[in-house]
């Protein structure tokens, strides 16, 4: 989440020289979809090593609302608290699709396990 923190608030204009000549569409909202579907997927799977009692089921629905509130708060601050970062309704949508495929790859597993 701090590498993800650090991404989401702080100019990376350096980076934009080196992908300029990149032209993939919507980049930006599949890069927002990858961070927090591993957010989501990584985070789960680290909490339940620390807390072996917690059920993976929990932990996964747990992590699913913190990623996706986190997102939210993480676009405000974008939009309130940085000058080349703006806030977008977008990347909210993609970072709670981002961590609802993380859960679903969590539930999928986790399914498996008992069947």
């Amino acid at each position: 989440m701090v590498l993800v923190t650090s991404l989401s608030l702080f100019s990376l204009s350096g980076l934009n020289s080196i992908t300029s000549g990149i032209k993939i569409p919507h980049l930006d909202k599949i890069v927002h979809l990858t961070f927090y579907f591993f957010a989501t997927l990584l985070g789960s799977l680290s909490i339940k090593e620390f807390k072996p009692n917690k059920s993976l089921n929990q932990i996964a629905n747990y992590l699913l609302l913190f990623s996706i509130v986190y997102g939210m708060i993480i676009e405000v601050l974008q939009h309130s608290f940085t000058e080349n970062r703006h806030g977008d309704f977008f990347d909210i949508f993609a970072n709670s699709l981002g961590a609802l495929l993380g859960w679903l790859v969590l539930k999928h597993a986790i399914f498996k396990r008992f069947f």
